[in-house]
Order: structure tokens, then sequence, then C-alpha cells
């Protein structure tokens, strides 16, 4: 496999990782990036744009995020709040008076950020058009009862998360969620990462598509434990019902669904731009000021959430939207702060280091938190801040 990029001295470990993805893991096409104190000291792609294809992957080939996009949306909420325009403690109504409607009047901002506002999902589902329109998916949310009493639990929002964040940046900022975050986050970086694909950039992606393990992977070590596998399984269940709350599932590489800004789930980004982004929350990039100051930094990785996942079937770990170091998403270090994509994608960063890291891959897998590739490419990285 032939291996594109460059890495600083130190850090070959992370190419060693990389390499050994295609070579061991059925990596098909995929690129990571990794900041050190606002220095690029990886940048690496290789294989195919196309899941299906040919074509080699290029400096700069983009590809879609999953619930890695939450991290996203979650510096758009904390940047609200540390310009003074949104209050963690305020109840979401007070900002969406509509919303305050069958138990939901005492639902915060801050239990939207932590998963805790007992509405991952909807009793009727929509469609992808649907989820597409901003006013469809706010008055979803507004004829929605909690599952549970919100603030007393937490279970993960795949979908309604993001509708939630869209709507907040809406009333807020009278600006769409994709175009607030092109103004104020990824224009002023630089950074080729969208939440609703333009035109322009279309020619930019790949296509991506499901894939299995290899036959030689430890298929025992990533099977999910029955629990898991049986929620998934039952379409009654909770984990289902979350996860369906977009139905039928929308195809990753339909051009209408990539131009949607659905700041849950659908952001596209490169390696380059998602280490970037996360770089930039913690310290300076190419003389640029944090985006976060270091009291939102703390606020972003303090626990909020922690213990059983009502949706997950798992014991997951939040901060104000992003996720935490822990058994069900290990990152790099406990003080790490990020967020998984389902089927690989991975960005996050580690202030106590000064790491931040980007994975994306056109090849996705059954995993939801915690992806084998993506491991890989961290034990790369902390073999080189060991050497």
């Amino acid at each position: 496999m032939d291996v594109n990029g460059t890495v600083a001295e130190g850090f070959e470990p992370v190419r060693e990782a990389f390499v050994r993805t295609f070579d061991t893991l059925g990596e098909r096409g995929a690129a990571v990036a990794v900041y050190r104190h606002g220095r690029k000291v990886v940048d690496l792609w290789g294989g195919t744009r196309d899941v299906d294809g040919t074509e080699p992957w290029q400096r700069g080939t983009a590809h879609v995020l999953h619930s890695a996009t939450k991290g996203v949306a979650a510096a758009a909420l904390l940047l609200l709040h540390q310009r003074g325009e949104l209050d963690l403690d305020a109840p979401v109504g007070a900002y969406w008076p509509e919303f305050k409607t069958r138990g939901k009047e005492r639902i915060l901002v801050r239990h939207v950020l932590a998963h805790r506002a007992g509405l991952p999902v909807v009793d009727r589902p929509l469609t992808p058009a649907e989820a597409a329109d901003p006013d469809r998916t706010a008055a979803a949310l507004v004829a929605q009862a909690p599952e549970w009493e919100p603030g007393t639990a937490h279970g993960y929002h795949p979908h309604t998360y993001g509708w939630f964040a869209g709507e907040l940046v809406r009333r807020i900022t009278g600006r769409g969620v994709g175009e607030w975050i092109a103004d104020e986050i990824a224009g002023p970086l630089g950074a080729d990462l969208w939440v609703g694909l333009p035109d322009a950039e279309r020619g930019r992606t790949g296509r991506s598509g499901r894939v299995a393990p290899p036959e030689t992977a430890n298929t025992l070590r990533m099977r999910p434990k029955r629990s898991v596998a049986e929620a998934y399984a039952d379409p009654s269940s909770l984990t289902s019902r979350a996860f369906a709350a977009i139905t039928p599932a929308p195809d990753d590489n339909d051009p209408a669904y990539r131009a949607a800004a659905l700041p849950a789930s659908n952001g596209i980004a490169t390696a380059e731009a998602l280490a970037r982004f996360y770089a930039s929350l913690i310290g300076e990039v190419d003389g640029r000021a944090p985006l976060f100051t270091p009291k939102t930094v703390a606020r972003a990785r303090a626990e909020e959430s922690a213990g059983p996942d009502r949706v997950l079937v798992v014991s997951t770990r939040f901060g104000l939207g992003f996720m935490l170091h822990g058994p069900a998403s290990p990152l790099l270090a406990p003080g790490s702060f990020g967020h998984p994509g389902r089927g690989g994608p991975l960005g996050f960063a580690d202030p106590e280091s000064g790491i931040a890291f980007g994975y994306v891959t056109n090849g996705f897998r059954k995993t939801v938190t915690s992806d084998p590739r993506a491991q890989a490419l961290l034990r790369g990285v902390r073999a080189a801040l060991s050497s």
C-alpha cells in the first residue's frame, strides 16, 4: 500500500500504524492527521478515494464524519455560550418558546449537550428529505414527549442532538447551523470542513460504504456484548428507535443528503481539517488565538454524564457535547475530549499533551464508538509520545 504525506521526526509510529490498518485491518481508503501544540506533525493518506473504486485518495479528499460531526456542533453551542449569547443553565424553551410542551419545560441547554434531555427518539421517524428541513425537525421535537425525566439519566441522542443544536443556533443567531459553522469556525480556520456540503466542493469527496472486517481480524474481540447486539436487533428498543429517527437510513453518498446541514451526522471533512479544528480549540494554530478560552475547555471536558447509557447499552461518559475518554470510547488519555463517528471516523483534543487528532475513512464498519483502525492509530500516537 502506498501511503502518502509526511510525519515529523518522532511520529514515525503513527505512519507504521497507518500502514498496518491497510495490511491487517482491511482499510480501503483513509487519512489521519495529528497536531501537537498547534503544529502539524502527521498528515497521511492512502488507498482509494471511493470504497469500491481504484482512483487514489488525494491530499484534500474529504469524507463523511457521521457522529464525529457532533463535536463541531458542540463547539458551536459552547462558542455561543462563551460569547454570552447562550446560557447553559437556561431552559431550551427560553430560546425556543414552542418547545415548552409535553413535559419539556424543564429541559436545560446543559441537558441537551450532555444527552440527558430524554429525547433520543421521535414517535414518527422522519425521512431523509424531512430531516434536511429544519422546520420539520424542530416540529418533531416540539411534538415529542421525553422518554425519561429530563436530567435524571443519560442516553445517546444519535440524530435528535443535531436537530436541537441546529434549532438553538438558528433561534439565537438567525442563521442556519451549517452557515454559522462555515462563517465562525471552518472559514476563519481555513479548514476543509462542512456541515452542508456546497455544490462547488462535491468533487472533493469520495464514495463511502460498509465493509466487513478482514478474516484475519480478531472477530471475537470486535464482537459486541450480547445485550448490545440484542438492543440493536430489537426494533422496539430505545436503541433501535433512536438510530431510526431518520428512516429509511440516509445514503451517505446522496448529493442531497450531503448538502443538508445535519450537525449530528453528516459533516464532511478532511482528516487534516478535523485535527486542525480540535487543535484550534485548545491552542494557537498558525498564530490564530484558540477558539476556546481555558474556562470553555474546562467546561467541554468536565464530566456531565457517566455510567449506563440508555441508548448505547454500555457505560459512556460525556462532557458538554463531547464524548470523554472511557472504556466505550477510548481516546488518548483521561483528559481527552472529542467524538467518534459511527463506523470509524474520530476527532479529539488532549490539552495535557497538546495533541489534536483527526481520522476519516471511506470504509465503514459496524462499530459505534470505538473502531479498531482508529484505536491502532491512537496506539501509534502514544508510542510517539513515549519515545
